[in-house]
């Protein structure tokens, strides 16, 4: 609208997003063909992982002097979580919304992280568990909570830190789905500015398909299961093997 009519739109789409096992017509709000869609700063995409940067994206809205329109990924399991929860000073005393959230380390854990997952959405809460679970002082993971506009600069200021770190992209969705398509030339091109030594994205989650989500609870929890090993546990070159992503399926896929 704002580029064919001149008309600025505060538009904002709340859409339930993410695996949580309730089949292919309760899994995906088509995230791909949001973000194909997005170019010349025309809309905003995000998937907050905390209450206070959920406040934060909404406010924005207001606050600012120019309206976008914005679409924002809201899964279920996360209203339950007992980690999804931020401190009250989040909210107030100057704070803002941040684009990439971390966990904050110190600097002798920071000199054990030799793997930085990037994800975005609900699987962070899994993968945390998961590192937790496993005393993984070795994994470090970084939250995208703004896909688009893509923050180039703050990616570029938080991977300087991790130069000789593996790094993964990590998401629940199939290859041909989610937001890999999209952000994975954008962070090796911050990839290759910063000089890291890891050239390619590394990619862990399900293999391309031609629904969001299978409909066997038991294969969704299978599949899960295996992306969240891959991502923490896995050695580098298992997950090269693993290139075309996770799958239970039985019968054989033809070649791409």
């Amino acid at each position: 609208g704002e580029r064919k009519w001149l008309r600025m739109s505060g538009l904002t789409l709340l859409l339930p997003h993410g695996h949580e096992g309730q089949g292919p017509e309760h899994t995906s709000s088509r995230l791909e063909r949001f973000l194909q869609m997005c170019a010349e700063d025309n809309i905003q995409v995000a998937n907050c992982t905390s209450p206070a940067n959920y406040f934060h994206v909404l406010r924005r809205q207001l606050h600012r002097n120019f309206r976008k329109p914005l679409v924002i990924l809201t899964p279920k399991s996360t209203l339950r979580h007992k980690n999804n929860v931020s401190n009250k000073d989040y909210f107030i005393n100057g704070s803002t919304f941040h684009r990439v959230l971390r966990n904050e380390i110190t600097k002798e854990k920071e000199k054990k992280i030799n793997r930085i997952i990037i994800c975005s959405g609900k699987l962070y809460f899994e993968l945390q568990d998961h590192i937790e679970q496993l005393q993984k002082e070795n994994v470090f993971i970084l939250r995208l909570e703004q896909i688009y506009p893509f923050p180039y600069d703050v990616f570029s200021k938080e991977l300087k830190r991790f130069i000789d770190c593996e790094l993964i992209w990590c998401q629940e969705e199939p290859k041909n789905m989610g937001a890999y398509g999209f952000v994975k030339r954008r962070i090796e091109s911050v990839m290759k500015q910063i000089n890291m030594k890891q050239e390619k994205l590394l990619y862990v989650g399900r293999r391309a398909a031609a629904s969001p989500a299978t409909g066997v609870f038991d294969r969704h929890l299978a599949n899960q299961k295996n992306i969240l090993r891959l991502a923490i546990e896995a050695e580098k070159q298992e997950i090269l093997d693993m290139w075309s992503g996770v799958s239970l399926v039985k019968y054989q896929l033809p070649i791409e």
